[in-house]
């Protein structure tokens, strides 16, 4: 099966089984492991923040973040498709008890200087008030589109004009700085706090790191703990994380294979498909696209239902060149 489902189905290489293996490890809630404390310390140093804190997956990462930065009651201002509002259960609701005020960021998933200031709610006897602003970049429901760093400024710099902070939800961020052609410090230069996931094309087994001031990251500490994110020897799983920060670079030949992979499909009658700006591809299907699913899924191809005629399909290291071109084979024969 050539599994383009997403690229969390990565396997993690021998190097970090064997890194998983021989890790140095501590208790965490004491702060006692040495090879977590590394991990912190690197993402903090390529994000270009001040502190870093380890978080068993990128959904408490954003919850993390908006607990931190929002008070209860207070709204959030976020793309109405974006991850930390759509698929990540009304986590902001339950758990902070923030009002999601979602807004249409358009075919790019972006939100504008000036749909921020006219979304912002000021504080008073009978309005809650706005406390934090979120954006996702490589946006997942917009199909990996990358942002420029240069849109992330303008959002941020609108957002504390109005004295509120800005969230990025940098789930696939390491994407979209290799896309743009930055550095992830860069990219992310401007924001209060970033989540960057280890365990997509970075190919952790587990894992994400949140990022931001020190007096940020020490109060997620706390969050984190209070959310059952309290970990012990996680040394383990702290080291496979280590290595998957050395392989931003290797994005790029994901996002080859996307291209490939989208011209490849697009060729095919009764398919459209959108050019890929990273390692996600989506693709309009003529008839259902779970019927789609099920005929190339007897071909030995795997993919998502993303709507009632969309599918998504994911590049990621343990896909090859000549599995992208053998998928698209498969699905000529068998859409």
């Amino acid at each position: 099966m050539i599994d383009l489902r997403s690229d969390t189905v990565t396997r993690p290489s021998d190097a970090m089984r064997e890194a998983a293996r021989d890790a140095e490890v501590g208790d965490d809630v004491h702060r006692d492991d040495p090879t977590v404390a590394e991990l912190e310390a690197r993402a903090a140093d390529l994000l270009g923040k001040e502190a870093a804190l380890y978080v068993p997956s990128g959904t408490m990462g954003n919850q993390i973040a908006v607990r931190v930065h929002a008070d209860r009651g207070e709204e959030l201002i976020c793309e109405r498709e974006c991850h930390v509002y759509k698929w990540e259960l009304g986590g902001v609701a339950q758990l902070s008890g923030v009002q999601p005020r979602p807004v249409d960021g358009g075919e790019r998933g972006a939100l504008t200087p000036g749909q921020i200031e006219a979304a912002y709610v000021e504080a008073s006897s009978h309005r809650p008030g706005t406390g934090l602003v979120a954006l996702e970049n490589t946006h997942n429901s917009k199909g990996g589109v990358a942002l420029a760093p240069e849109v992330l400024d303008a959002a941020a710099g609108a957002a504390h004009d109005l004295g509120v902070p800005l969230h990025l939800d940098g789930a696939r961020v390491a994407n979209a700085a290799v896309s743009r052609g930055v550095p992830l410090d860069r990219m992310v230069r401007e924001v209060d706090s970033v989540m960057m996931c280890l365990s997509k094309g970075l190919g952790a087994p587990v894992g994400s790191v949140l990022a931001g001031d020190a007096e940020f990251v020490e109060r997620a500490r706390r969050v984190r703990k209070l959310l059952g994110g309290g970990m012990r020897q996680a040394g383990v799983i702290a080291a496979p994380g280590l290595l998957a920060l050395e392989n931003v670079d290797r994005l790029a030949e994901d996002h080859e294979n996307a291209r490939v992979l989208a011209e490849g499909l697009s060729d095919l009658s009764g398919l459209v498909v959108q050019e890929p700006e990273t390692n996600i591809v989506l693709v309009e299907t003529e008839g259902p696209a779970s019927a789609f699913l099920d005929r190339i899924g007897e071909a030995g191809v795997a993919g998502s239902e993303f709507g009632e005629h969309t599918v998504r399909f994911v590049t990621h290291w343990d896909v090859s060149r000549d599995d992208v071109e053998a998928a698209v084979e498969r699905v000529a024969e068998a859409r």
